[in-house]
């Protein structure tokens, strides 16, 4: 599959998810093809206290799908040029964050939890954990 050689805050998105709520609870639906964009090769979650900030790093090839599935917590992104933040704060909605956007965390609940599914296995060489490297990586992304 070809991908643009970059993505900008206007292709981060949030997603409805199916939600079948009944007197004895809910479910919550995400599919690969259906709502997840890509065939899911990870998942992984996070649980922070209030106020823990996580993330605070951008992918090269991942493209990531969360999904807080307890409490409430606030997604910067960051394209190098414009931010959005994001509240996740039910769990039938989720954000897609395509690759080579930076992204910071913050848990606005305490013991939140969230859930990301991934498009890629762990691959320490895919993250860019430094704001002026990423800031390079998006200049050379542009050229």
């Amino acid at each position: 599959m070809n991908r643009p050689t970059h993505y900008a805050i206007r292709d981060v998105r949030c997603v409805d998810l199916p939600r079948h709520a009944r007197a004895d609870g809910e479910v919550v639906v995400a599919e690969a093809t259906a709502q997840v964009p890509f065939a899911i090769a990870r998942l992984f979650t996070v649980r922070a206290p209030l106020g823990a900030e996580r993330g605070q790093h951008a992918h090269r090839q991942c493209t990531q799908f969360m999904i807080c599935v307890r409490g409430a917590v606030e997604i910067i992104c960051d394209d190098g040029a414009e931010r959005r933040a994001v509240t996740l704060n039910r769990g039938n909605l989720a954000l897609h964050v395509p690759p080579g956007i930076w992204n910071k965390i913050i848990f606005r609940k305490d013991d939140s939890v969230l859930a990301v599914l991934c498009d890629r296995p762990y691959e320490e060489e895919d993250y860019i954990r430094d704001y002026g490297a990423f800031l390079s990586f998006r200049q050379g992304a542009r050229r």
